[in-house]
């Protein structure tokens, strides 16, 4: 009888296993609108890859022209899911992995072969910690897009996001690309600023995103902002080194006023919202409505999950530059 049951149970298991399989893409037929982010994400990972083999080579222009071209794009995919309402839980893992090999490994194998080989393993150390510091960093931005908050906390990142910690760990490349000081003769230098860098992605300082900014644009500053970017483009091609060291000297020197605002409103909010606050303080404590006589009884089946400057919305379930 033992025999008999046996191929009934392996074909109850094989079809449970192909069912679970089948979770990924639950129709046969899937919206080309849903491939359309995939394929901008495949192509920037294509980007970050070859940045490797470049530096690998030593030809660094090239790498550093690949980095930024997959930041642009890392940019592009994500605002294409949700214009496209094409978010999905693959997009997303293949985002996160896309974003650790383009901004994680290729800014570290390009500063270790360009400047932090005579340090050895004090180098490499610099770049590893970088890396490592890119992967944390990802996975708290998955793991906090569950985390309820505020709407305006939509503007701010949870420290330094990937694509930006990215482009200013290579300043130094900028630096030593505009012919005014030869940086590559202070590795120790190089590899204090890495470890800044990787410093900046894991904290908790909180970095002005500017997401709901993009929510709505005001009808007359379309064609002033098309003219911008055109001229960035522009600028970028021309005077690679110069617009870039511009763009990460000003980027680092806003983190601190992107701070303050933050406190700033924070405080706003808690004034605002003192029942909130106390929630947050007291895990597990019901608030009594106001007006309302307090038994001094606390329950603890309620629990309010606490309000966080997370890096993404909750609906952006897709994407959102970590």
């Amino acid at each position: 009888m033992i025999e008999d049951d046996e191929p009934y149970r392996d074909a109850g298991r094989d079809l449970g296993l192909r069912r679970r399989r089948r979770l990924l893409f639950r129709d046969r037929k899937i919206p080309v609108r849903m491939l359309v982010p995939n394929f901008f994400t495949l192509l920037s990972l294509c980007a970050g890859v070859t940045a490797i083999r470049m530096a690998i080579e030593h030809r660094f222009e090239l790498a550093i022209g690949l980095i930024v071209i997959a930041a642009i794009l890392d940019g592009v995919d994500g605002r294409l899911a949700r214009a496209l309402k094409a978010q999905s839980r693959f997009g997303a893992e293949l985002d996160s992995l896309a974003d650790f090999i383009n901004f994680g490994v290729a800014p570290a194998i390009v500063l270790f072969t360009w400047g932090l080989t005579s340090l050895k393993n004090f180098g490499w150390i610099a770049v590893l910690l970088f890396a490592c510091a890119m992967g944390l960093r990802l996975a708290r931005f998955n793991s906090m897009l569950e985390v309820d908050k505020p709407k305006w906390q939509s503007n701010y990142f949870t420290g330094m996001p990937a694509p930006a910690g990215a482009i200013t760990v290579l300043l130094p490349f900028y630096l030593n690309g505009l012919g005014l000081v030869e940086v590559r003769d202070y590795p120790q230098l190089i590899a204090l600023y890495t470890l800044l860098m990787a410093f900046l992605l894991v904290s908790t300082i909180p970095t002005f995103s500017g997401k709901l900014m993009g929510e709505r644009i005001r009808g007359e500053l379309i064609l002033p902002i098309m003219t911008a970017a055109a001229a960035l483009v522009g600028l970028l091609a021309t005077y690679p080194y110069g617009t870039l060291t511009v763009l990460t000297i000003a980027y680092l020197a806003v983190i601190p006023l992107g701070y303050r605002r933050y406190q700033k409103q924070q405080r706003e909010w808690d004034r605002a919202h003192p029942t909130e606050v106390a929630k947050e303080a007291t895990p597990g404590a019901v608030a009594a409505p106001s007006g309302a006589p307090s038994s001094g009884v606390q329950t603890s089946n309620t629990r309010t999950p606490p309000v966080a400057a997370n890096d993404a919305d909750p609906a952006d379930v897709k994407r959102g530059s970590p």
